[in-house]
């Protein structure tokens, strides 16, 4: 380029202004980009002043560079400069950073049920003290007859009870008739059997009295309601629930939980029905943990279990239920996707047979190139070593293909 400039140059300065403004611009973002602006300084003397440029994100830029097709340019000595740099709120000197409001976020509530709902042992006696009371009762209608003088004369003779001819039933004989009778009532009616793996929550009036875990022959009021709870370890297989994969693919999981009832009380009057109440929470997880179909990823599947425990856990521990594990044993596709998948599915095997074997056929194609040159047995040119490659990986492909047919 020229330091001199034309008068036609000059007089069409300023009807490309709005071309040099595009093209600074543009040279402006290069030299933010380069991070090497330049800002000028004054020029020599007896020569003409360059023309200046001035931007806000870069220093001073020289017009004639915009003009590159002007002979012998002018040299402008220029200094270094850092490209400025807009600064942002808080970095400006005496300036405090805007202090963010912390989010926080709404925890998902966690049910509860009566905290008066603690299982408690309940008061019962032996078993022997509730056949002593039903004996005492029989004895004592046995003697109450005998008073009255209902005993036949045959029966008497026979328990070897003395001759009485009986005072007939008055008002007392009948008071204890329904003594006896009242307890040899509750002495029996009191009796029941305890099992392993078996509880019973006692009401009374509709009051939580406690609940019995022993084992054997006990005797319980006969007047408290009973309600037996299995609290044994239990498995549980739920039927075809709906799922979605990762991609949000419609899926169908069996699940198979592992739980048992820890709190019976909470188990039985925390909530209507636990088991359904178990059934509800395992399909509630599976809408929020995506699942994968079983043989794809073993991994992705020991963590979806893991997730689906520990949600499920969580959501029965307030209600008495203890969950150990739940597994997905069965993962399909649901009804509307199954054939568009099942297709996607074989195409992907399909290419990655294709891949693997074409991997095989590249590696023993080079394998015997290798070696035959590397032994001197041919020497082959560019053209000889094409014919042979090819030559050699139809032969591999065909006998693969023959193979696995």
């Amino acid at each position: 380029m020229s330091t001199n400039t034309t008068s036609s140059t000059d007089s069409s300065t300023p009807s490309t202004g709005s071309s040099a403004g595009a093209s600074t611009g543009s040279s402006a973002g290069a030299s933010a980009e380069s991070g090497t602006g330049a800002r000028a300084v004054a020029p020599e003397a007896g020569s003409r002043p360059a023309r200046l440029i001035h931007n806000e994100a870069t220093t001073e830029i020289p017009v004639h560079l915009l003009f590159r097709d002007d002979p012998d340019p002018s040299p402008v000595p220029l200094r270094p400069a850092v490209v400025a740099r807009r600064q942002g709120p808080g970095e400006r000197p005496g300036e405090r950073p805007a202090a963010r409001r912390p989010v926080n976020a709404r925890p998902r509530p966690v049910p509860s049920v009566d905290p008066e709902l603690r299982e408690r042992p309940a008061r019962v006696l032996p078993g022997a003290a509730g056949v002593a009371a039903g004996l005492c009762g029989v004895a004592g209608c046995a003697a109450t007859s005998w008073w009255a003088g209902l005993v036949p004369p045959l029966a008497a003779q026979a328990l070897g009870l003395p001759a009485y001819a009986g005072a007939g039933l008055g008002p007392a004989q009948w008071a204890a008739y329904t003594a006896a009778g009242v307890l040899g009532m509750f002495g029996f009616g009191g009796l029941a059997r305890g099992r392993t793996g078996r509880a019973w929550v006692l009401g009374l009036f509709g009051r939580y009295r406690g609940t019995v875990r022993r084992t054997g022959l006990m005797w319980v009021n006969p007047l408290l309601l009973r309600r037996r709870v299995d609290v044994r370890l239990r498995h549980w297989r739920s039927e075809p629930m709906p799922a979605a994969d990762g991609n949000g693919v419609a899926l169908r999981a069996v699940t198979l939980v592992v739980w048992r009832v820890r709190d019976t009380v909470k188990a039985t009057l925390g909530v209507e029905d636990h088991e359904t109440y178990l059934r509800e929470c395992v399909e509630a997880a599976l809408a929020r943990v995506p699942v994968e179909p079983l043989g794809t990823v073993r991994s992705s599947a020991d963590v979806a279990g893991d997730t689906l425990t520990r949600l499920v856990a969580a959501d029965a521990a307030p209600v008495g239920l203890e969950v150990f594990s739940v597994r997905p044993v069965r993962v399909e596709y649901a009804p509307e996707v199954a054939a568009a998948m099942h297709r996607r599915r074989i195409a992907a095997l399909d290419a990655a047979q294709r891949a693997s074997v074409l991997t095989s056929v590249v590696d023993s194609v080079e394998d015997t190139v290798t070696r035959l040159t590397m032994r001197g047995l041919v020497e082959l040119d560019d053209y000889e070593r094409k014919v042979l490659v090819k030559d050699l990986t139809v032969a591999f492909c065909a006998g693969r293909g023959d193979t696995g047919a």
